[in-house]
């Protein structure tokens, strides 16, 4: 347990190495203060443009990917490896999304959820997930429907391939918990996709919501 505690504290202070918050202040904005205020990716895309957006994504990644790497090959033993990492993981994605030096206003979590999944899953959870991601994405434009698919990334990896475990039963809850934040993130996005006005990726209309 308090390996599993100690992973959570350094996973969190970890995530919350503000990616968007950095380019943004590079380019002299505050990305908080910007198109929807929220410290992620697609948002810098809409404000800023294609360069900003991708420094955003990889740095959102490796911070979530570096330390899920240390843990794996350093800290954890076979059985409990991955048990370790998606707490770390879980941690990244709690300080990505509620940085305490940014009032706790942060992103959404999907980058770095989706870290977690390249840096733990099984090749063809991450190749099937990409696929699925980019052909829902490509159709319908919508760049939260997409997240909404990857929030079940981590429990379906879970489910498939460690359901053997002898930690499964902890290792699901702890897997569903990237899910439940990363739908609690996007509520608003769920209603307007739900009432068929949520903004769709390179649109011209502006939605301060997104």
């Amino acid at each position: 347990m308090a390996w599993n505690l100690l992973c959570l504290v350094i996973g969190y202070f970890c995530g919350c190495i503000s990616s968007a918050y950095i380019v943004g202040q590079f380019y002299h904005v505050d990305i908080r203060n910007s198109g929807s205020g929220n410290a992620g990716t697609t948002n810098v895309l809409r404000t800023l443009g294609k360069l900003p957006a991708l420094l955003t994504f990889l740095g959102d990644v490796l911070k979530a990917a570096i330390p899920v790497f240390i843990t794996r090959l350093f800290i954890g033993t076979p059985e409990n490896w991955y048990l370790l990492c998606l707490y770390i993981g879980l941690g990244v994605v709690l300080g990505h999304n509620y940085p305490f030096y940014l009032k706790f206003k942060g992103g959404k979590g999907i980058a770095v959820t989706s870290a977690v999944v390249m840096s733990t899953s099984h090749p063809i959870i991450i190749i099937v997930g990409l696929l699925i991601f980019v052909v829902i994405v490509a159709v319908s434009r919508y760049v939260s429907l997409g997240s909404l698919f990857v929030a079940w990334y981590i429990p379906a990896n879970t489910i498939f391939f460690y359901r053997d475990n002898t930690h499964f039963i902890h290792m699901i809850i702890i897997s569903l918990f990237f899910t439940v934040l990363a739908y609690y993130q996007h509520r608003q996005n769920i209603v307007r996709l739900l009432h068929g006005n949520e903004n769709k990726l390179w649109s011209k209309k502006e939605d301060k919501h997104e």
